[in-house]
């Protein structure tokens, strides 16, 4: 240690090699945004339940995303749709808050449930068609979930 640095307060020596330590880990290369992208994420994979939504779309299927795939009928407009209710920090499939005020309307007896993995964490979520809220949350979800009582979204 030289004369100056002896001669400096302790708690300013501590800053000197505080701040020399922090600018080195901010000279330290980063990958390139494009490999983080290409990387791919595991574990984006999604098993749906669906009951009673009628015009045969009951059933349980599959979805993986990136690239698209498995046994859901719309395996890249499922990815989509999850996607479009994806925020930093936020869980995509968090349920209608407590106290939320609805429409009293009721969207029919349709059920699902959405088990897997998405963007590294679990997801273990229960949607119905109960009143205005959770067919607006339902409706979010589409083509993930069927559209209520849609021919189109058959499962095997």
């Amino acid at each position: 240690m030289s004369y100056r640095m002896q001669r400096m307060p302790r708690a300013a020596r501590r800053l000197l090699v505080t701040g020399a330590a922090a600018s080195s880990a901010l000279l330290t290369p980063l990958p390139a945004a494009d490999a983080l992208e290409a990387r791919p994420r595991d574990g984006d994979r999604l098993v749906v339940t669906v009951r009673d939504a009628g015009g045969g779309a009951d059933g349980t299927y599959e979805v993986r995303c990136r690239p698209s795939s498995g046994s859901h009928p719309d395996p890249a407009g499922a990815c989509a749709a999850v996607e479009r209710n994806t925020r930093w920090g936020q869980d995509a499939f968090a349920p209608v808050p407590r106290g939320a005020v609805c429409t009293m309307q009721y969207g029919g007896p349709a059920t699902a449930r959405v088990t897997g993995t998405w963007a590294g964490r679990p997801v273990d979520a229960t949607f119905d068609r109960r009143d205005g809220c959770a067919i607006a949350r339902w409706d979010r979800f589409v083509p993930l979930l069927p559209e209520a009582g849609s021919v189109r979204a058959r499962v095997s």
